[in-house]
């Protein structure tokens, strides 16, 4: 089975994802993989410098991601001419790790996917496991994570699909307002539900 794990900016995803890797089910994390995808030698990493040019670049040749970012802030076009370079090859690379999990004998994988249900890549996965939050408590620990202030919080959160509406796509829900301990315990429901543990 292959589950699709998501959530919201500062909704719990990561408490939930180490906990998968401890039940011994592998988490293929879109986030790092987006990382690696750009680094110097990769195939992404000369369409994204060939398109936005060598001042999006540190001084080592790596991608500054701030610099990238104010390329493309406020530019849809841009934006999805990124997209449309680094979201196939993390697709391509997601694919290529999992056939190796699978090779190693994995039958249970975990696409660790933060726009799972904004890119509709639900045909990437068997089942889809929301970590959900509410909105006031989603933007008190983005402003504590991130030492950010209520307005940055707001529109770092605004520029996703609101949580609520995700429930809509989920198989299930892990409601993470209250203590760590019974978000792994909903886990654990969930899991043997599915008869993964």
């Amino acid at each position: 089975m292959i589950i699709g794990l998501t959530g919201g900016i500062a909704s719990g995803k990561s408490l939930i994802a180490a906990q998968f890797e401890k039940y011994g089910i592998p988490v293929i994390d879109a986030d790092k993989i987006a990382r690696e995808v750009v680094e110097p030698g990769e195939a992404a990493y000369e369409k994204v410098v060939e398109q936005f040019g060598i001042e999006i670049l540190e001084k080592d040749g790596t991608i500054a991601r701030k610099k990238l970012g104010r390329a493309i802030f406020g530019d849809t076009i841009k934006r999805q001419t990124l997209n449309q370079i680094i979201h196939p090859a993390i697709r391509q690379r997601m694919l290529e790790k999992k056939n190796q999990y699978e090779q190693e004998g994995y039958s249970n994988l975990v696409f660790d996917l933060p726009l799972l249900i904004e890119n509709n890549l639900q045909f990437m996965v068997d089942k889809v496991l929301l970590v959900y939050v509410d909105a006031a408590v989603q933007k008190n620990r983005l402003m504590e994570r991130d030492q950010a202030g209520e307005e940055d919080a707001k529109n770092r959160i605004a520029s996703q699909m609101p949580l609520e509406e995700k429930k809509a796509y989920a198989d299930a829900v892990i409601d993470n307002n209250q203590s760590r301990q019974q978000s792994l315990a909903q886990l654990e429901n969930i899991l043997k539900e599915w008869k993964l543990i």
